[in-house]
């Protein structure tokens, strides 16, 4: 009699981003003992995790958290790999210098309506004009004025200076001076509610090691990371990595889960999300 158990397939899908590749180092190189759970990596960007979990698409996903307050029905945060920044965060920029009061006047270029950028600019400001581009597409789009400013996320937040485009607004820095010091929360991770809360607990136990062994393994994990990088140098990604992938990516601790319960509070009190939420992590 076989009484070996029954190999778990789990899904897990995350963007092909440094921070995030860094962070599963441990996972999708096999580093860390998984049991009987066999983890399937799925590289997507993030607004396409985003609209996947909607449908309850993967098992466990990135996702924005602004994505997140619409799917508390199908998924419960994880809490360990989330994305939270302190005192810095998606910044606005323009060719021209921009003033923070001009924002209600220009078009601006935005990553995409669920991601958290977009509700932060949102919280600050509800009234502009926006397309939505491609992440990596936006600087592109500013320089060629397809738009008036641009939102950006990932790594245009290091080099858009040397690209001569001028800062109008750090929603990190805002937010850090708004709410008396609290960081900015970008992303997390989410597990489906419906896998029952003894596999959840087991897979934030792996996810947990993972970040642990990349953080132990940093120049490993870094170079990892690298061959997903966009183009950037490796001083460039360990830059952008450190700013991600932090002590609340490990926990969010008080501090990172009063975060994010700030965030969808300001979203409520605007209007931005009108359903009654209730943020739930795997304990």
């Amino acid at each position: 009699m076989d009484t070996k158990a029954e190999v778990k397939k789990i899904t897990i899908a995350h963007s092909p981003d440094s921070d995030d590749a860094f962070m599963f180092y441990g996972l999708a190189t096999n580093k860390i003992d998984t049991g009987n759970i066999k983890f399937d990596h799925i590289l997507k960007d993030i607004q396409t995790l985003n609209e996947e979990a909607f449908k309850g698409t993967y098992d466990v996903t990135a996702i924005s958290f602004h994505a997140y307050f619409h799917v508390t029905d199908k998924y419960v945060l994880l809490p360990h790999g989330a994305s939270i920044g302190r005192g810095y965060g998606p910044v606005l920029v323009s060719l021209e210098p921009r003033k923070p009061e001009e924002i209600s006047k220009l078009k601006i270029a935005v990553p995409g309506e669920l991601t958290t950028a977009f509700l932060a600019l949102k919280i600050y400001n509800q009234d502009f004009d926006y397309i939505v581009v491609p992440f990596d597409q936006i600087i592109d789009a500013v320089k060629k004025g397809e738009a008036d400013a641009g939102l950006l996320i990932h790594e245009g937040q290091l080099f858009y200076k040397d690209l001569g485009l001028d800062k109008v607004l750090d929603l990190g820095e805002w937010w850090y001076e708004k709410t008396g010091g609290l960081p900015l929360p970008m992303g997390g991770n989410a597990v489906r509610r419906d896998l029952g809360i003894d596999l959840m607990r087991e897979i934030s136990k792996y996810l947990k090691k993972s970040i642990q062994y990349s953080m132990e393994n940093r120049e490993d994990a870094l170079a990892y990371a690298m061959q997903f990088a966009r183009e950037m140098s490796p001083e460039l990604a360990d830059r952008f990595v450190a700013m991600w992938v932090n002590d609340l990516t490990l926990d969010y601790g008080e501090v990172g889960r009063e975060s994010v319960k700030r965030l969808l509070r300001e979203a409520q009190e605007k209007g931005i999300i009108k359903n009654a939420v209730e943020i739930e992590f795997v304990e």
